[in-house]
């Protein structure tokens, strides 16, 4: 019925109406997809005709006075719906447990019928052959008894029909809750795999993120250092040239107190940056 449906883009109002709220999320969903795939076919068979030259070249159509006015929102976009975000809406996680159960709803149901298909053949095979057998049992031993006994004979066999119809009525009833029973089961059994599948993928691409972050701060403190090692060697050479310039003591002495300033700064400053450990200290050129 869904492939009809999906056919002819139609449902009928009645049986629209029966559907759950999650069932028509689904069959539209489903809906919207074929229109998708409809559209994107039409695209690339017009496309692959019109390179090969089976199709003319679209043409422009004559300017019309007929055109398309979109629905604008409260900022003068257009306005867009966004499932879940909606006046009304459900949550969107609430839409995707009710999915996730759904899907594993339909699927134990499915596979509960094609065993209760099973079961049923079972059964109904069991009790033809023991009622064959015995319907055989009973005419033969019809044929031994009087004329006389025949009416009991009819009687008794009518008895032993509502016994077999009665045992059978009751294995029946047996095997649907069985059925049953185990379409529960492999429902709750789907819905936990599906669930724990999202949950392993929501946890791998927070991971993802987590290590990205690592990894940037990390590149980030090596530059900083390298920075830190360059900015030390090119004050230490324009210290050195000045005191040699100077040819003074004194100046050697105000180079270096000027680099202990500087290297505490230095080191305060890395002290507050994010990194995998502690502060090296810096190296000085020899």
């Amino acid at each position: 019925m869904l492939q009809q449906i999906l056919h002819d883009m139609y449902i009928d109002p009645e049986l629209l109406a029966e559907l759950s709220d999650v069932q028509k999320h689904i069959l539209f969903y489903k809906m919207r997809e074929e229109q998708l795939r409809r559209w994107k076919e039409r695209e690339t068979w017009e496309s692959l005709a019109q390179d090969k030259g089976l199709r003319p070249t679209k043409t422009k159509r004559a300017a019309s006075d007929k055109h398309i006015q979109w629905l604008l929102g409260a900022d003068g976009e257009v306005w867009v719906w966004i499932m879940g975000e909606g006046p009304g809406d459900k949550p969107y996680e609430a839409i995707s447990e009710e999915l996730i159960a759904e899907r594993a709803r339909l699927q134990a149901q499915r596979e509960a019928e094609e065993l209760w298909r099973q079961k049923e053949a079972e059964i109904t095979k069991k009790f033809r052959d023991a009622l064959a057998n015995e319907k055989a049992r009973i005419l033969a031993e019809k044929w031994k008894v009087e004329m006389e006994d025949r009416k009991a004979a009819k009687v008794l066999e009518e008895r032993i029909q509502e016994e077999f119809k009665r045992k059978e009525e009751e294995e029946r009833k047996r095997g649907e809750e069985q059925i049953r029973l185990q379409e529960e089961q492999r429902a709750k059994e789907l819905y936990w795999t599906l669930k724990q599948a999202q949950l392993h993928c929501q946890a791998s691409e927070r991971e993802e993120r987590e290590w990205e972050e690592q990894l940037r701060r990390s590149k980030a403190a090596d530059e900083e250092r390298s920075r830190r090692a360059q900015r030390a060697r090119d004050e230490y050479r324009r210290h050195s040239l000045r005191a040699i310039q100077k040819g003074t003591v004194a100046g050697l002495s105000s180079m270096f107190q000027e680099l202990g300033q500087s290297h505490e700064q230095e080191a305060r400053l890395y002290h507050h940056l994010p990194g995998p450990g502690p502060p090296q200290p810096l190296a000085l050129p020899v």
